[in-house]
């Protein structure tokens, strides 16, 4: 399989106080296109830090981070916004859904951003609207939705500009459980179709329905397993 993402002993250091907190301690991993990966482990383990650096939300103390075969560490931090804005999906566990925007302004926020005349963003928000089942509430606000529907259309707008790489960072974490199967059943179709799918999560019935499951404790990759189908 074709790598899309390659970090080479990556270590992120983070100042609290007066103690030095390796958050990131070398770490080296490869992921391939199109895998369905869940990132485990306790709070500080390091798992929300890695999930970030991937999605250039973060920077490396030291190390090397390869996008598809380019490396991406040390570019400027314009140069990883648009890497971000065109080819990283991201879903977080509070939504962060823009409160006076309705549901379809907000999945078309990033079209806005990349400069897509009014009638395409329209056409391509409403198809992916549909696509999460949630055409009946485009122009309802966040406030007027419940969790399950404001994660699905977070997941809309996560996915507008169809990007190669889907990072989700405990996206069932605020929903009940029908809500967050729900959510589970769209990001997996997702992947199915050739994203690359990365789930942060403290649920290890979530985290076993990956195809390869990573543990992480004290800022290293403590354990590492494949499976052929989520279970």
């Amino acid at each position: 399989m074709t790598k899309l993402l390659e970090l080479e002993n990556l270590t992120r250091v983070f100042q609290v106080g007066e103690q030095t907190v390796h958050a990131l301690n070398e770490v080296t991993l490869q992921i391939a296109q199109g895998e369905y990966l869940s990132i485990m482990g306790p709070s500080g383990s390091g798992k929300s830090t890695l999930l970030h650096i991937l999605g250039l939300l973060d920077r490396a103390d030291s190390g090397h981070y390869r996008l598809d075969g380019k490396d991406v560490t040390d570019l400027s931090d314009q140069q990883q916004a648009k890497i971000r804005r065109d080819r990283i999906g991201f879903v977080f566990q509070f939504f962060h859904l823009v409160p006076r925007l309705t549901a379809i302004e907000n999945v078309e926020l990033p079209l806005l951003l990349a400069g897509v005349a009014v009638d395409e963003r329209r056409q391509r928000a409403e198809a992916v609207m549909a696509s999460v089942g949630l055409s009946e509430r485009s122009e309802h606000r966040p406030d007027q939705l419940s969790g399950g529907q404001r994660q699905r259309v977070a997941i809309a707008r996560a996915t507008i500009m169809e990007p190669m790489l889907l990072l989700a960072d405990e996206p069932t974490g605020n929903l009940d459980s029908q809500s967050g199967r729900e959510v589970i059943d769209i990001m997996e179709k997702l992947q199915q179709r050739g994203i690359t799918l990365v789930v942060v999560t403290h649920d290890p019935v979530l985290g076993r329905r990956a195809h390869r499951q990573l543990k992480m404790v004290d800022g290293r990759i403590a354990d590492d397993q494949y499976h052929q189908e989520g279970t």
